[in-house]
């Protein structure tokens, strides 16, 4: 039975991706003591819950400090039939504080005694070991509700766990380096389409901008290198038990040369591997294989 494992920061969007679990079939548990996973996953093994696509529960803060100490020797003990993953959910400090502020909610750590800032600190250290110990983190400091269910979909919701799933993520630098990116290739030094004024309000989606970039011969080949490096190399991840894969390619405002690099790596991963997602950070598009 397949066992995903949400955990991350209050304010993440923890509550969105277990509901989107539940739209995928999967039987879900919110705020589970962590003790009690291996009697769970043990009741949902019987013959009345074959029908669930498989279990997701949230474990995060609302648990106690012991609890989360022995999370990865609870998990460790679950029986061999048991394939489980681990999502971790964070968003930047900013990002939490300002949502906990629209909302009005209260942070499960802060008190009289701990400010907001202070708690999502604390926070964050208290999750270390779940972090750390993730197949798949995902900042949400800039995806929208429908984003994040988006992204849930694509990456959790296909039942094939043959190879690695794979991510192509276009960004501008000006907005900082996705933190959950795990190759990042730096297109700037490729000539900017930004400079040719016909082509600024344009896309690197758009043939005119393919057309200019494909003009300059340092185009081709640094997306040659790009895709021979990833062809030779992806089999050795999925071979190294890595599930989830972030390729992020950015340019000074993620609009034109990333965006470009980003759909021609997808083209042609997409005849490789099943598994392939593309997104446009900067342009909030999200396109599934």
């Amino acid at each position: 039975m397949e066992l995903v494992i949400i955990s991350g920061r209050s304010g993440s969007g923890k509550s969105t991706a277990l509901h989107q679990l539940e739209d995928l079939g999967f039987y879900c548990v919110d705020n589970l003591p962590a003790a009690l996973l291996p009697t769970l996953t043990l009741q949902l093994e019987r013959e009345q819950y074959r029908s669930f696509r498989g279990i997701a529960v949230c474990i995060d803060v609302r648990n106690s400090a012991d609890d989360l100490r022995q999370i990865t020797t609870v998990i460790a003990a679950l029986p061999e039939s048991i394939n489980s993953q681990i999502l971790f959910l964070d968003a930047k400090p900013a990002v939490l504080t300002k949502r906990f502020s629209e909302t009005r909610r209260r942070h499960p750590l802060s008190n009289d005694k701990h400010s907001l800032p202070e708690a999502i600190a604390q926070e964050h250290d208290l999750l270390m070991g779940l972090s750390q110990d993730a197949d798949l983190v995902i900042d949400t400091s800039d995806l929208t509700l429908y984003d994040l269910r988006a992204m849930i979909s694509a990456r959790l919701g296909s039942e094939s766990k043959q190879g690695v799933s794979l991510l192509v993520e276009s960004f501008g630098f000006k907005r900082g380096v996705p933190s959950d990116a795990d190759l990042v290739f730096d297109a700037r030094l490729l000539p900017n389409p930004h400079w040719e004024s016909h082509l600024r309000p344009l896309t690197g989606q758009d043939l005119a901008v393919a057309q200019f970039l494909e003009s300059h011969p340092q185009t081709q080949e640094f997306v040659g290198d790009i895709t021979n490096l990833l062809l030779r190399w992806l089999p050795a991840y999925a071979e190294s038990q890595r599930t989830y894969m972030t390729i992020a390619i950015g340019c000074t405002g993620g609009q034109h040369r990333s965006v470009y690099i980003a759909e021609t790596l997808f083209r042609t991963l997409q005849q490789a591997h099943s598994r392939v997602q593309l997104r446009h950070r900067e342009l909030s598009t999200m396109v599934t294989a």
